[in-house]
């Protein structure tokens, strides 16, 4: 297991990228048959550089299942520099393979059962008893942490309370602000939550629609200690090749 993510890992870790693998998921689902097979491609982003694998099986299992948080914990099981995210509603169902997995970090997102993606972090006031009780029950079991947070400092210090590692700031704003007259004005947003909950000694993560041309300025962020990224990265191994693409998002965070 990883350290927490508090402020002496926070100030010492450079930004790690996690490569999201549902996209790959829901295509093998498409054709009820084990292709693409997500363990190589898992295994083909380890071998392009990529520091950390994420999943986020739904209810429905449209996409990643739990027999994939089955199979990718035991691949990284015996990697030394390659860490496992799982992310997700923390119904019991979940919660339960979350626990027997043992994954380094578990990130709690607000979906629902019906939800195509997500789309908000967490109202952390409103379910601040259930949030410090899947937390705390996490990391009895030696789990990192991680909350969905939108873009606000405000909610910084309720997000503390909870008692997560990290905060997982949902950037689809940023994403869609981003080469328009809103820019500056929503990056800097992100920048102030970033830097309280840096403050609060909670390690800062970042996810949802991060793409090449888009993360660069994001990671001038100082500290982002991990971006997850999926969905664009699949679509842009289309045009690249997917072991090219990976190793130009591993570029990215390297140089940041």
């Amino acid at each position: 297991m990883t350290d927490s993510g508090g402020m002496t890992t926070k100030t010492m870790a450079s930004t790690k990228l996690s490569v999201n693998l549902n996209k790959i998921a829901l295509l093998r689902n498409a054709r009820g048959a084990d292709f693409p097979n997500v363990l190589k491609f898992a295994k083909l982003c380890v071998d392009s550089g990529t520091h950390g694998l994420t999943i986020h099986p739904r209810p429905d299992q449209r996409h990643a299942t739990y027999q994939d948080v089955r199979v990718l914990s035991e691949y990284t099981d015996t990697l030394d520099d390659v860490e496992f995210n799982i992310e997700g509603y923390p119904t019991e169902d979940f919660l339960d393979v979350v626990i027997r997995a043992r994954p380094d970090q578990c990130t709690l997102v607000p979906d629902a059962p019906d939800q195509i993606t997500s789309d908000h972090g967490w109202d952390v006031a409103t379910n601040m008893e259930q949030l410090q009780t899947v937390i705390s029950r996490l990391k009895s079991h030696d789990i990192r942490t991680s909350i969905f947070l939108d873009p606000d400092p405000d909610l910084v210090t309720g997000a503390a309370q909870t008692g997560t590692d990290r905060i997982e700031l949902y950037t689809e704003d940023y994403v869609k602000s981003f080469g328009t007259e809103r820019q500056e004005q929503v990056f800097e947003l992100y920048r102030e939550t970033a830097e309280a909950a840096q403050r609060e000694g909670l390690g800062v993560n970042a996810g949802h629609d991060l793409n090449q041309e888009n993360l660069a300025l994001f990671l001038t962020i100082p500290d982002i200690l991990e971006v997850s990224i999926g969905h664009a990265l699949t679509v842009e191994s289309l045009l690249e090749g997917f072991e090219t693409t990976v190793r130009n998002y591993v570029k990215i965070v390297e140089s940041s």
